[in-house]
């Protein structure tokens, strides 16, 4: 793993790069061995992501250019330039572009990738006999992720399988 600090991107030449109408994921962090994913994100005015609830991950989210909205079960939050919104584990949201399109950066913990399981492991559904490689060892709680890295709840690094 390369661990010096490097400039990865400059938002402002990013954003000037871009074409006007392009859409979706205009930068991705995808450096070795890191434990951050990153995007920024491009919206056109009134495009949505729709309702959705992330139960492993906290983001944050942090608008670049435009504005929208978040809704809510509790309501809606006005986003705009250089607003940073926190979107804890477990809330259910839905992002509204504005009538001028948002851009945002959203930086969370990476997620697992996907492993390819060794002979004799089987899954057909359902969760396994032995769950303890899943236990925290600083504060019990079960993970619901598969290949848990870093504790939901009190953040202690499991140990690598």
């Amino acid at each position: 793993m390369n661990a010096t600090p490097r400039v990865l991107a400059v938002l402002d030449d990013l954003l000037a790069s871009a074409a006007p109408d392009q859409r979706g994921a205009l930068w991705r962090l995808a450096e070795e061995g890191r434990e951050l994913d990153g995007n920024v994100v491009r919206l056109p005015a009134g495009a949505e992501v729709g309702e959705h609830q992330e139960d492993v991950l906290d983001v944050l989210l942090v608008v670049l250019e435009g504005g929208g909205l978040v809704r809510m079960a509790g309501g809606v939050l006005e986003l705009g330039a250089s607003t940073v919104l926190w979107l804890p584990r477990t809330s259910r949201r839905a992002l509204v572009a504005g009538p001028g399109g948002l851009t945002y950066l959203t930086v969370h913990r990476r997620r697992p990738g996907l492993a390819v399981k060794g002979p004799g492991v089987a899954y057909d559904g359902g969760e396994g006999p032995c769950m303890l490689d899943r236990v925290c060892s600083g504060c019990g709680r079960l993970s619901e992720d598969p290949v848990p890295v870093f504790c939901n709840r009190c953040g202690e690094r499991f140990p690598e399988r």
